[in-house]
């Protein structure tokens, strides 16, 4: 992963399961990972591997799915052709679902 969360960032995140009385459209997006036409929009965080949050795969909004999302699969995407990696979006602002676009509720 070219530029992996800070540990700082990582820690933010609530715990899984958390959030879970809190109505999907003002639970807040901690993370936003992107490779080409592919999101990941984080939510929720183990504190070790498995993150939950909505993911979107090559644009495909009729498959995209809220799920569980492994961080070190997430890290280890990498396309070796060309050079190019999974990526954390740096300037990301945490924000309620209601408030990404990507995500069809």
């Amino acid at each position: 992963m070219w530029n992996t969360p800070a540990q700082k960032r990582l820690d933010e995140i609530p715990r899984l399961y958390e959030t879970e009385k809190v109505p999907l459209e003002k639970k807040k997006v901690y993370l936003h990972f992107y490779i080409f036409d592919c999101d990941w929009f984080i939510i929720e965080f183990d504190g070790d591997d498995l993150f939950f949050g909505y993911a979107i795969l090559n644009g495909d909004m009729e498959c995209a799915e809220w799920g569980y999302i492994s961080f070190n699969e997430l890290k280890g995407i990498n396309i070796h052709s060309v050079e190019i990696e999974c990526e954390s979006e740096i300037s990301w602002r945490i924000r309620p679902v209601s408030e990404v676009e990507k995500i069809q509720m």
